[in-house]
């Protein structure tokens, strides 16, 4: 039925929004005024979700941002406790016993394919507040249930990408959202975007991080400390893995053509909005031109 359902939406919708044809039918959405989805039923039931205007600035202080970068290894989190508030993307959720995670963002698919036990402990917990999509809702219900989701979800979107909405090519972009304010374009890239109101998408660059920084900004934060992001050592293992279970990297394959600008954009416009970025990994890719750098145990200590 699920491949009848496709092919109708194929001859029904132009190939601009094919990316939703994998939700329809079963989804239905419905948006607030200032652009985000509100209301969700997928599959006829209805799915809790968090406000994302109510969310606007609800945080200040200090936030740990955990990736998954190997230099996790390096750091003693049961030594020097880490900031009381955290947010985690992917695999760093291996640290849990270490780390408060309140806040977590999955967007890989993929991710959600390879690591859907981990994924069970994360919706399991009622402390946690998910950013994912609706693809990625979609993967959670399927697979898990839609009672097994005990955490928070906070439904987000690609800016080029909304759910039913024509999707946009990344040299359109800037042109698309020309009458937002809260969308930063890097001067001469109008496919690198970055988004100080998540209610009205969120720009991808190639890491889940990027997702997480603009997410981190529309909450409140107003420090950063970012652990794990390495950009560099793409055969090592990331710090759960071993050489026999890793799963490959294709960061490198957008390193210096779009995720080095967008974090030196990003820093750029977080500087401009007061928010203070510190990078944990003294041997990151990710100089510190563009994230000042610190050792974990120093600052913390």
């Amino acid at each position: 039925m699920r491949s009848l359902f496709k092919q109708i939406y194929r001859y029904t919708h132009p190939r601009s929004m094919r990316h939703n044809e994998t939700l329809w039918p079963y989804m239905k959405v419905t948006r607030a005024l200032s652009g985000e989805i509100v209301s969700v039923s997928y599959k006829g039931l209805p799915v809790p979700l968090a406000d994302l205007s109510q969310l606007y600035k609800s945080c200040s202080g200090q936030l740990l941002l955990t990736a998954t970068g190997p230099s996790i290894k390096s750091i003693h989190f049961d030594k020097v406790s880490p900031p009381e508030i955290s947010m985690g993307v992917n695999g760093a959720y291996y640290l849990q016993k270490h780390i408060n995670f309140l806040f977590y963002v999955i967007v890989d698919m993929g991710f959600f394919d390879q690591k859907m036990i981990l994924i069970a402990e994360i919706i399991s917990n009622h402390e946690i507040t998910l950013f994912t999509t609706a693809h990625g809702l979609a993967r959670l219900i399927d697979r898990k249930g839609l009672d097994a989701i005990k955490c928070k979800i906070a439904l987000i979107e690609d800016a080029s990408c909304k759910i039913y909405c024509d999707k946009i090519a990344p040299r359109f972009l800037q042109a698309a959202y020309a009458d937002k304010s809260c969308h930063h374009f890097l001067y001469g890239r109008p496919d690198i975007g970055f988004s100080t109101d998540i209610r009205q998408g969120i720009f991808d660059a190639g890491t889940v991080i990027y997702w997480a920084l603009q997410i981190a900004v529309y909450l409140g934060f107003n420090e950063i400390f970012i652990a794990g992001l390495d950009m560099n050592n793409f055969e090592q293992p990331r710090f759960y893995e071993n050489k026999n279970n890793a799963e490959p990297s294709y960061l490198s394959n957008y390193l210096e053509k779009i995720i080095i600008p967008a974090m030196r954009h990003a820093s750029d416009i977080m500087r401009q909005s007061n928010v203070k970025i510190t990078n944990l990994s003294l041997q990151s890719a990710i100089d510190d031109t563009i994230f000042k750098k610190a050792d974990y145990h120093v600052i913390f200590s």
